[in-house]
């Protein structure tokens, strides 16, 4: 472990990403505790401490405890995240999204020009009724429409500056800028929430026995994430004998194409999330009504709340897994390269054999994030620890954990690319002393 930090230190590139994404996390962060003005904080604290377990819990632990104080970040990433669903999905269907997607990085840049519009565009909708919403819960000092219009602004505002630290963390940074922002957000609050749980067992609410078992079942769910996320299935490629060049002759070759269990990541549960989220912001302040009965029925800890998240979670894998890998373009590829998979023809029967272990795979990983994200919340509220199980719950800890792996895996990489660099250019010296020293010895025999 100290020698890979040792070799980070030695990478002036990868130093200087760690302390620019480490930096820009630090500017997100102090936003969190900058108020919008007119807005009785307190209220909203205390409002807080009876809806922890609930769905307005669920939208705090996303905006990184920024809803809680109720900050200009309040609204967080989620109307970035809920646009990007929309516009992912009618890409296949819309012919102009479709002939951007084509044109390559100038027609992305394009989409992602309309994806920052219309997040604009919603974070404004739900500033207008969250700001109505909050005048109706009496957590106004001045209502009016300057208070609206205010809090409008400032909270899209604050979601298009979420939205640039993240796009800046994916240039400059260590890359997948969102992700990064939500797991910041997440573990910047896990400390607070063990010290409050760790206080119930003091006063007797919780057994010492309890908060043991709930640091074993804690770890024990981050072993089970870590081992499911590193698993994956090995496709064998079978590359034939060709002729390279005049008379260079190739061995014929085996390689192993990985596909992982969970292909599509940690975005499964932050889209469906992010769904589940969007009603949420409208309603949560608002009074009575069929909105706010929909939002009480899709509260963690429900019946329906479940349902849907599942169904979300199982849309999402298929959806992100379709995006990701390409059994079409794979099968072609390899056609055009010479290999093959053994037993099985190229084209499309090959299509069709990678289509049915993906399927396979897809199934079983979106079966695995909904156990993962349901049972240890429902473990944990058994207890009686509801708070712990709003920051330590299984979607929560699997985006850490996911987010956690992926960076590890970005910082690896240019580690790998740094040594080999380094081995390259001293084998070049090496060869070029050698070569010196030929040359040397040429000369000398020659006198």
């Amino acid at each position: 472990m100290l020698g890979g930090l040792g070799s980070i230190v030695r990478i002036p590139e990868l130093k200087k990403r760690i302390l620019f994404t480490l930096g820009m996390l630090a500017v997100y962060r102090l936003g969190i505790f900058v108020s919008v003005p007119g807005v009785d904080v307190q209220a909203i604290r205390n409002a807080f401490e009876t809806h922890a377990g609930s769905l307005f819990g669920l939208i705090n632990m996303f905006s990184g405890g920024a809803l809680e104080n109720f900050s200009i970040f309040s609204l967080g990433i989620a109307p970035y995240i809920s646009i990007s669903i929309i516009i992912q999905m009618l890409t296949p269907t819309v012919p102009s999204l479709a002939r951007l997607k084509k044109e390559g990085e100038s027609g992305q840049r394009i989409i992602t020009r309309y994806t920052r519009y219309f997040t604009i565009l919603l974070a404004l909708i739900q500033g207008y009724f969250i700001s109505v919403g909050l005048e109706s819960s009496g957590y106004v000092t001045n209502p009016g429409l300057v208070f609206r219009l205010s809090t409008m602004l400032t909270l899209t505002a604050g979601t298009a500056f979420i939205m640039w630290v993240g796009e800046q963390i994916t240039e400059r940074g260590l890359g997948n800028g969102i992700s990064i922002i939500i797991f910041a957000g997440i573990v910047a609050q896990m400390p607070s929430v063990l010290g409050e749980t760790i206080a119930l067992s003091r006063t007797g609410e919780i057994s010492p026995l309890s908060i043991l078992f709930l640091l074993i079942f804690c770890v024990a769910t981050v072993a089970a994430i870590v081992f499911v996320e590193r698993s994956f299935r090995k496709i064998p490629i079978q590359y034939p004998r060709r002729v390279v060049g005049k008379n260079n002759m190739t061995q014929a070759q085996t390689q192993f194409m990985p596909l992982k269990l969970n292909m599509a990541g940690v975005y499964p549960p932050i889209f469906a999330s992010a769904i589940l989220v969007v009603p949420a912001t409208i309603a949560s302040f608002s009074g009575a009504g069929l909105l706010q009965d929909i939002v009480t029925a899709i509260s963690p800890g429900t019946l329906w709340h479940d349902v849907v998240f599942v169904g979300l979670i199982l849309t999402f894998s298929f959806f992100f897994t379709a995006v990701i890998f390409n059994p079409v373009d794979m099968a072609e590829n390899l056609k055009k390269n010479g290999g093959f998979i053994p037993t099985v023809r190229p084209g499309k029967e090959t299509a069709d054999f990678l289509y049915a272990i993906l399927n396979r795979l897809t199934l079983w990983g979106a079966i695995y994030i909904s156990i993962v994200c349901i049972v240890p919340h429902y473990v944990y509220a058994g207890i009686g620890a509801i708070s712990f199980a709003a920051v330590f719950g299984g979607t929560a800890v699997l985006i850490a954990v996911g987010v956690t792996l992926d960076t590890a895996s970005q910082v690896e990489s240019y580690v790998v690319a740094r040594n080999y660099e380094a081995f390259m250019a001293k084998g070049a010296k090496i060869r070029g002393g050698a070569g010196s020293m030929s040359h040397m010895r040429t000369r000398a025999l020659k006198r």
